[in-house]
């Protein structure tokens, strides 16, 4: 700035010749003007570079830092965070009763829970005839086993005359099965509209823990009335050996009943289920929860049912003639020779029945059993448990 300031003062005194008391003559003129270009020079030696100046020093810089405020960032809006929505509580893991309701004990449904779940064995060896089906008078009434069905699950039944009030001769069936009434005759052609089932099928107690059985629990589970029902004899060959999980009734209002007893004799004979037949089991009484476990009742003879029935009249008009004749005495002798037929069984080799060499064939036709001192035929065959009675159906 001085420089400039000499410059100045210089050049003025060499244009008007006038100078400052402190310059001497153009001489000091032209001395004062050449000292202002060196001092001009030299000051601009020590200047800061043009635009320099602009740039603040470090120290400047630091502090400039320090007091900047810190640009703000630019605020995104967020999102509304969505409520969250409680996940539903998971449904319990279904136990070895699947999906089944809570049952009361006594009931068929509460039984099935106990009942052991294995599959089938094999069916090698299975025979029906180890169960002795009409072979076993297992409440020793007399009377085989399915006479007795017959008389507990028929209504308006007759008996035939002379068999101690076991055969049941007519009578009519409120089928479970199919809900229907079937009307029962007994003979060849007609017997088998009416037929006695093993609700569990002899061929699946077989394949479900009876091999293992022996003689005596076979002969009994083949004869117990729990396990028997009088059905209708078609629905009965349809069935075969099928379980739960195979066959229902046709009839939807008694399937609880039917399941309850295949249950109440599974559970009274230590047999087992599938898997498949205990669920549809529990799908089945899951419907009737209180659907109660059946129990067995024996059946009583109905003495005096085979006079009651339309088969009685008919040995009415025989008395009828007698009094016809005066002498009374006639038929008195009459009497005599009919036993003579049991003397004719006493050559115990001899005398045979003329139509059937067995009381199998007899009783595959129709007839038996015959009760001593009122059936000749009685006399034709062996009396083996000497009880008055032989061909016992």
């Amino acid at each position: 700035m001085l420089g400039l300031g000499a410059i100045v003062v210089g050049l003025l005194a060499v244009v008007t010749g006038r100078w400052p008391r402190w310059v001497r003559g153009r001489k000091g003129g032209a001395a004062a003007l050449a000292a202002a270009f060196v001092l001009t020079l030299a000051g601009g030696a020590t200047a800061a570079p043009a635009g320099e100046s602009d740039l603040p020093r470090p120290a400047e810089r630091a502090s400039a830092t320090a007091a900047e405020p810190a640009p703000t960032p630019t605020r995104t809006t967020p999102s509304p965070t969505p409520t969250p929505v409680p996940s539903p509580t998971p449904s319990p893991s279904p136990t070895a009763d699947p999906a089944a309701p809570a049952a009361a004990a006594g009931t068929a449904l509460a039984a099935v829970g106990d009942l052991e779940v294995k599959g089938r064995a094999p069916k090698t060896g299975y025979d029906r005839d180890l169960f002795a089906y009409r072979q076993y008078d297992q409440d020793r009434n007399g009377c085989d086993i399915r006479n007795d069905i017959l008389r507990r699950d028929l209504t308006g039944i007759s008996i035939q005359p002379g068999t101690n009030g076991c055969v049941v001769q007519t009578g009519t069936l409120d089928d479970p099965y199919s809900g229907t009434a079937i009307a029962f005759t007994r003979g060849t052609g007609t017997s088998n509209a009416v037929q006695i089932d093993h609700v569990v099928a002899l061929s699946d107690a077989w394949q479900k823990g009876a091999q293992s059985w022996d003689a005596a629990t076979m002969r009994e589970f083949g004869n117990d009335p729990l396990n028997l029902l009088a059905v209708d004899g078609g629905l009965n060959a349809q069935k075969g050996d099928g379980d739960t999980a195979t066959w229902l009734p046709p009839d939807g209002a008694f399937r609880c009943a039917y399941v309850a007893r295949q249950v109440a004799v599974k559970s009274e004979y230590d047999l087992w289920v599938t898997g498949a037949e205990r669920d549809a089991m529990v799908r089945v009484l899951s419907a009737c929860p209180e659907e109660p476990l059946p129990e067995r009742t024996n059946v009583p003879l109905m003495h005096g049912a085979e006079r009651a029935p339309a088969p009685a009249p008919a040995p009415a008009p025989a008395p009828a003639p007698a009094p016809a004749p005066a002498p009374a005495p006639a038929p008195a002798p009459a009497p005599a020779p009919a036993p003579a037929p049991v003397p004719a069984a006493a050559p115990a080799g001899g005398a045979t029945d003329p139509r059937f060499g067995t009381c199998k064939e007899a009783k595959a036709n129709g007839f038996g059993p015959y009760v001593s001192g009122v059936d000749p035929e009685y006399g034709w065959y062996r009396d083996g448990d000497s009880d008055g009675i032989v061909c016992e159906r």
